[in-house]
């Protein structure tokens, strides 16, 4: 494959969790391709807007030092990856993975798929969780202790979303999960390595984010409800049912701007953060697709069939993202 060709395999495989239409059956698929798409390396921009978020909330803290911080940022994206990785394998390990299910629709299962072998889905986990592990090291003798409490408290609940014997997805607890991962867990942790300090006025700013992160998990397991209710898979969306499910991640999104609301008012945010209203029109577009049924087809050239509303959040997450990162970048410089 020529350079132009690799180039825009990669950047569909980044815009849309799949290698390019017909590639996986004609063996086509690079190395490079093949490995953002079983990383599932889509979603990563969601960790990486929580490191930015910290990040931005870091500037002008005493003793905000941009080593620690590049480093904990390049750690909670590892660490993304690596929960990725694991709960492909735990998932396939248990049975709820098959051919039949979401994971293997909207995109190619990394094993089921022949994308890569069990063997190197395996190693893959153990180096990216070693190259974390070494990044940890680092940081927790910058910072000392505390550092390694958050991270551990992230690689508890990334492993318990789906491993046994906890597995929280099937207990209505992993959207509380990827709540408190997203905004505490990471934008705390890296706030903290960064500057070595942690207030509850930056506990406080993680939560909106954290919550649109939520949404699309909240999506994703709506879309699935009738695949995960006959498995016993008990995700939120499945005990509250469908209709339930969509008004609760309405809600959700129309919390986030609240809570930025909130963190303005008490000073936990600088007032350009409210230019995440600039938003609302997308959610606007958003809003009376989640208020109905998803289609029977999927729309031409749909890529993530059969994720509707995931695919709905997540629209509406990369705006509001976005804004509220240029909000506080707007505000670190005044």
């Amino acid at each position: 494959m020529h350079e132009a060709g690799r180039l825009r395999s990669w950047a569909y495989a980044l815009r849309t969790t799949n290698p390019p239409p017909g590639s996986v059956e004609a063996g086509r698929v690079g190395v490079v391709t093949r490995w953002i798409v079983v990383s599932r390396a889509a979603v990563l921009p969601m960790t990486l807007v929580s490191g930015l978020v910290a990040a931005l909330l870091a500037v002008g803290e005493p003793g905000l030092d941009g080593r620690w911080l590049t480093l904990a940022v390049a750690g909670i994206v590892l660490a993304h990856i690596a929960n990725n990785l694991m709960n492909d394998l735990y998932d396939t390990q248990a049975g709820s993975d098959t051919a039949s299910y979401p994971r293997a629709l909207y995109a190619p299962h990394p094993v089921l798929s022949g994308l890569v072998s069990r063997r190197a889905l395996v190693v893959a986990i153990v180096l990216v969780n070693l190259a974390d592990l070494a990044i940890l090291a680092v940081l927790a003798l910058a910072r000392g202790g505390l550092v390694v409490a958050f991270a551990v408290a992230g690689f508890v609940l990334s492993v318990a979303y789906t491993a046994p014997p906890l597995r929280l997805k099937k207990r209505g607890l992993g959207e509380a999960d990827v709540l408190v991962v997203w905004g505490p867990l990471m934008v705390g942790g890296t706030f903290y390595a960064a500057t070595g300090t942690i207030t509850w006025a930056v506990l406080l700013a993680s939560l909106p984010y954290g919550l649109l992160c939520t949404t699309v998990l909240m999506g994703k397991h709506t879309d699935k409800i009738p695949f995960d209710a006959p498995l016993g898979i008990r995700t939120l969306p499945v005990l509250l049912g469908e209709r339930r499910a969509r008004a609760g991640t309405l809600a959700l999104m129309a919390g986030f701007y609240v809570l930025v609301g909130l963190c303005v008012l008490v000073g936990a945010m600088p007032w350009p953060a409210l230019l995440v209203l600039l938003a609302l029109p997308r959610l606007w577009q958003v809003w009376p697709r989640f208020r109905r049924p998803p289609p029977d087809e999927p729309p031409p050239g749909f890529p993530v069939w059969p994720l509707w509303y995931a695919a709905l959040a997540w629209v509406h997450v990369r705006t509001a993202g976005a804004l509220l990162v240029i909000g506080l970048a707007v505000g670190a410089a005044w």
